[in-house]
């Protein structure tokens, strides 16, 4: 059945009790917002996590910082605008 693990509070669910419980399963992940780590043979084989959880990542400082260096480009004082002699 459903246990909880020590360390993260995750619950760990055997393949066979996710298959016969999947529905409900789903309906708890959903509800709870908790992820469930489905074991094969014992180990991790997967993770059951809310969609809005799965999309989600940190971003690293640079990353943050990117749109703001960004920000002042396509102004007329960034752009050079090379001219041929021909014009």
């Amino acid at each position: 059945m459903i246990a909880n693990t020590r360390a993260k509070k995750m619950k760990e669910l055997t393949l066979r009790d996710a298959n016969q419980q999947f529905s409900k399963l789903v309906r708890e992940v959903a509800e709870t917002r908790e992820e469930v780590v489905v074991l094969r043979n014992g180990k991790a084989a997967v993770k059951i996590v809310p969609v809005e959880q799965a999309g989600k990542r940190t971003l690293t400082a640079a990353q943050e910082a990117a749109p703001k260096s960004l920000s002042g480009l396509g102004t007329r004082q960034h752009c050079k605008v090379r001219r041929s002699a021909d014009t």
